[in-house]
């Protein structure tokens, strides 16, 4: 699933191919937005606000889409051969100019807006941590909203604050030594986490791979995601995985026993 990060760095190459170039190109298939024309505006910038897309244009409207589990955007040159990612079937959308084509591939909750109807699409979403509205104290006040709330649990609500996927929980909740069904209220240090979480979601942001470690070679880019059963990367104890949440939105959840104890029974 696409995390901050990868939302920050689409919108930020999208905003590159886009801003500032008038639209010769816009195609929306999906039923609602199918007869939805902006050729002949201009893209003023494209910006990610947690894990949506913002596409903005001079006429003062909106395209919002959202990643979700495998949505993507890919950028090629215009006239030339087209992203080769997913077959034709896929695309949901194209925004293009005389230079560069956007075409969007299983991206999600396509909607037009007015400016002021972004409030509707992203205004429940809490402090992004890759956003200039990134804000430590606010985030860690919206967790204790609900202190007994387990802190994997609390770190996927996109209203606490806006970014973090499945695989930051981890690696953030592993670095801060914090087992993942530790109630909010019991976190020693929920100041760090957050600062954490932000800074490891900021040193990816610029490039495709996400790695957490910062040690090199290929299945050592995390330290207990995606990695059950294996040994810890700091102690060798093997990493357990379970899921976390209530079903349908159950994640599976990796942590080091020996790293992050588990002191619920303390």
């Amino acid at each position: 699933m696409p995390e901050g990060d990868t939302a920050w760095l689409t919108a930020h190459r999208l905003d590159q191919a886009l801003a500032g170039r008038v639209v010769t190109t816009f195609d929306l298939r999906v039923p609602e937005l199918a007869t939805s024309d902006l050729t002949g505006e201009t893209v003023i910038e494209v910006l990610a606000r947690g894990k949506h897309l913002l596409t903005r244009f001079d006429g003062g409207l909106t395209l919002h889409s959202h990643l979700r589990m495998d949505g993507s955007w890919y950028l090629a040159r215009t006239g030339g051969p087209p992203p080769r990612k997913h077959p034709e079937h896929m695309v949901r959308a194209r925004v293009g100019n005389e230079e560069w084509t956007a075409t969007g591939f299983r991206v999600h909750d396509l909607r037009i807006v007015t400016r002021q109807g972004e409030d509707s699409l992203v205004g429940h979403l809490g402090p992004d941590l890759l956003g200039p509205d990134w804000d430590p104290d606010r985030a860690v006040a919206n967790l204790l909203a609900d202190p007994d709330l387990a802190i994997g649990e609390a770190l996927l609500d996109q209203r606490l604050l806006a970014g973090v996927g499945n695989m930051y929980k981890a690696e953030v909740l592993f670095v801060e030594r914090v087992h993942p069904w530790t109630r909010v209220g019991e976190v020693a240090d929920l100041h760090a986490l957050v600062t954490t979480a932000q800074r490891l979601l900021r040193v990816n942001r610029d490039h495709p791979e996400q790695s957490t470690t910062g040690i090199p070679g290929r299945g050592r880019e995390h330290w207990v995601f995606e990695r059950g059963g294996q040994p810890c990367l700091r102690c060798r104890t093997p990493v357990r995985r379970a899921d976390q949440g209530e079903p349908p939105r159950a994640r599976g959840t990796y942590w080091c026993p020996t790293c992050q104890p588990d002191r619920r029974h303390d």
